[in-house]
């Protein structure tokens, strides 16, 4: 099943400048967004407090439901609608990690009966510790950390057989990161220094398949993160989850292009390898447009019905794919002719 001719010739690699300028324009946009909103807005997983979930048996206003918690002393908090609006749910987060003693949900739910008149159902009560909310946020960047530069092991030793610089490489940076974390720095900086570093790396020991791949799924999960800051939506666990499915899919896009490239270097030697790029591109395009399509109406049928548990996390998969499946194209493979003059 084919919806773009196997014999078609887009010119793709010649219009890599005004690609990679979208890509800088949606990464300031991106950054702007995160530092206009002091940062992502972690969820209770990752900033610790506690997690209500209530359902009446009528509409209610919120204001009815603020005043219900006042009688309470929760401390700050916030009230939100959740899920369809017939449903009559709310969420409440508080950032108080000890509401959760015994007895608590007799007391909320009749604070809440006597000030909306409606009866109300405690659906779920979920806690975190502020420190366990710290730990698990330098753990989730160590994750998708780590799981970079594995990527990069694999890319370098699959298509230019560098398998121990790559693996030496990826082993001095896991372990300057552990290191360092043992002096109580700050693992986002960590991170970002490595990142930077890593990228620095690649360029002089010219591993330029792993560095087109890495800085492509550096440009998703940024680009990901901002509009979630951009939309205001909550970072969770299940977000992590949802990058690195992001991670896994782009690459995969990447590596199925990069696989052709290597390909036709030997078929069209004598050819520029600007012509090599585009053509490998071109002939992998209805692959690309297939495999994206069919993602896509799961991960939006998920979001459309799916509730409001997973909507953030369906949300960031379909920008995950569609950001994905442009950089594969637009950025991975045109990162390589960096290397060309050299």
């Amino acid at each position: 099943m084919q919806f773009i001719k196997p014999d078609i010739n887009l010119e793709i690699i010649g219009r890599r400048k005004i690609a990679f300028a979208l890509s800088a324009v949606m990464i300031i946009v991106s950054i702007g967004a995160l530092a206009a909103s002091g940062g992502p807005r972690y969820g209770i997983d990752f900033a610790g407090g506690t997690l209500i979930q209530v359902r009446f048996d009528a509409p209610v206003e919120i204001s009815e439901i603020k005043n219900g918690l006042d009688q309470l002393n929760m401390g700050s908090y916030a009230v939100q609608q959740f899920g369809e609006e017939d449903a009559h749910e709310v969420l409440i987060r508080t950032d108080q990690a000890g509401t959760t003693e015994q007895g608590f949900n007799a007391k909320l739910r009749s604070a809440l009966d006597a000030a909306s008149g409606a009866a109300a159902e405690i659906r779920r009560v979920e806690m975190v510790g502020p420190q366990v909310g710290k730990d698990l946020r330098e753990k989730a960047l160590k994750a998708m950390f780590y799981a970079l530069l594995f990527i990069t092991v694999y890319i370098s030793g699959r298509f230019e057989m560098k398998w121990m610089l790559s693996a030496v490489l990826a082993t001095a940076l896991i372990g300057a990161i552990y290191g360092l974390s043992l002096f109580q720095v700050s693992i986002p900086f960590l991170i970002a220094v490595a990142l930077i570093v890593t990228l620095a790396l690649f360029w002089f020991l010219n591993l330029r398949y792993a560095m087109g791949a890495i800085v492509a799924l550096i440009h998703d999960v940024t680009i990901t993160v901002g509009l979630f800051a951009l939309f205001d939506k909550e970072f969770t666990l299940p977000i992590i989850a949802a990058l690195l499915t992001i991670i896994g899919y782009s690459l995969n896009d990447t590596i199925i292009v990069f696989d052709r490239i290597r390909e036709n270097l030997k078929k069209y030697h004598k050819n520029p390898l600007a012509f090599v790029i585009n053509r490998s591109i071109n002939e992998t395009l209805s692959r690309t447009f297939l495999t994206s399509l069919t993602t896509l109406v799961v991960v939006v049928t998920l979001f459309a019905l799916g509730g409001g548990i997973i909507h953030d996390f369906a949300f960031a998969l379909i920008v995950g794919v569609l950001v994905g499946t442009y950089s594969s194209v637009f950025v991975a493979s045109p990162i390589l002719l960096a290397w060309q003059k050299r």
